[in-house]
């Protein structure tokens, strides 16, 4: 049998890899995916691309960090099925995600919404955007959302392996004594 011509048919129905062309600085994209309170998935050009919130880190939903899904549901209310404003400095993150502020169809800034609601942590090992900053000590101080449970563990903590969230609960207990 001649193995060739199954070999070159194949090859007429794969096309090569094509990444996105995204363009410099901001486009617009309808959101499709909400995949936690800082992770969203939108159609660009036909194709679908996850952006990751700049400045800021939601609660996990997938390990089931307290206020977790709260945060999905306020990021699904501000964006899911709009047209949005991705507005971005072409980085991206060890998991291919674009880095990005996004601009719902009212005008609201998410990542913002997002800290002012008290569920998400400013980011400050990626960002030192001061606004941020105040938004969240406004938040702390109206002791609402994450800040309502004076032992809240901020999300990069939260991943660390089991034996340690646990005893990241106690001294959080402890120094609240």
């Amino acid at each position: 049998m001649n193995l060739k011509l199954p070999i070159l048919v194949c090859f007429l129905f794969i096309r090569p890899y094509q990444p996105l062309q995204i363009p410099e600085g901001k486009f617009v994209a309808k959101v499709i995916g909400v995949k936690d309170g800082d992770t969203i998935e939108v159609l660009f050009d036909r194709k679908p691309l996850i952006i990751r919130l700049e400045h800021v880190d939601c609660p996990e939903v997938r390990s089931k960090q307290p206020f977790g899904q709260t945060a999905k549901n306020k990021t699904s209310t501000l964006c899911f099925g709009q047209m949005v404003t991705v507005i971005h400095h072409k980085k991206y993150d060890r998991y291919k995600r674009l880095i990005a502020t996004v601009i719902n169809q009212k005008g609201e800034n998410i990542n913002k919404e997002l800290i002012k609601a008290g569920l998400a942590w400013h980011y400050l090992k990626y960002s030192s955007d001061k606004e941020y900053s105040r938004l969240e000590t406004v938040a702390r101080k109206q002791k609402i959302g994450i800040w309502s449970d004076p032992s809240s563990i901020p999300p990069w903590k939260w991943r660390t392996p089991k034996k340690k969230k646990t005893s990241l609960r106690q001294s959080a207990s402890l120094s609240n004594l």
